[in-house]
């Protein structure tokens, strides 16, 4: 099975003394947290910003020391079949390394991937994200801030 790696973030702010997270609601349909591939002699710190830089147009995330989460898993790949191929899709695993980044912009400029974007509550966020390792990965980074950041 074909493996693919990936780097994202979750991003917050501080608004009125609450936290407040970014999800991004993409072309298919979900909603989640920035990421994208690791690119040849790229960090996945520098493939977690430079994704969060183009999918949002966030200049000025600030990396939290301390916070970093995996995820795993497998889809089929029916994005590189051409229309009207009688060939099967492959399926791929994805680990995908999160790490958590604060910013105090609060204007996004989404791409061409996505159709909007929201900053939300936790609680809020929990139940908009799409997938339950998302769900995790943002319990796990709330929990974090909750207990390292007063």
């Amino acid at each position: 099975m074909p493996k693919e790696t990936s780097a994202g973030a979750v991003i917050f702010r501080k608004e009125d003394n609450q936290t407040l997270y970014l999800l991004l609601h993409y072309e298919a349909g979900h909603w989640d947290l920035p990421k994208g591939h690791i690119e040849a002699n790229e960090t996945e710190i520098e493939t977690a910003k430079r994704e969060v830089e183009e999918e949002t147009g966030l200049q000025d995330i600030e990396i939290i020391d301390g916070f970093k989460e995996w995820i795993k898993y497998s889809f089929r790949d029916t994005y590189n079949l051409e229309e009207g191929s009688k060939k099967e899709a492959s399926f791929i695993f994805k680990i995908v390394t999160f790490y958590l980044a604060e910013t105090k912009t609060e204007e996004i400029k989404i791409s061409f991937e996505h159709t909007g974007y929201r900053w939300l509550s936790c609680e809020d966020a929990m139940k908009q994200l799409t997938f339950k390792k998302a769900r995790e990965i943002l319990e796990k980074a709330n929990n974090f801030l909750k207990k390292n950041m007063k």
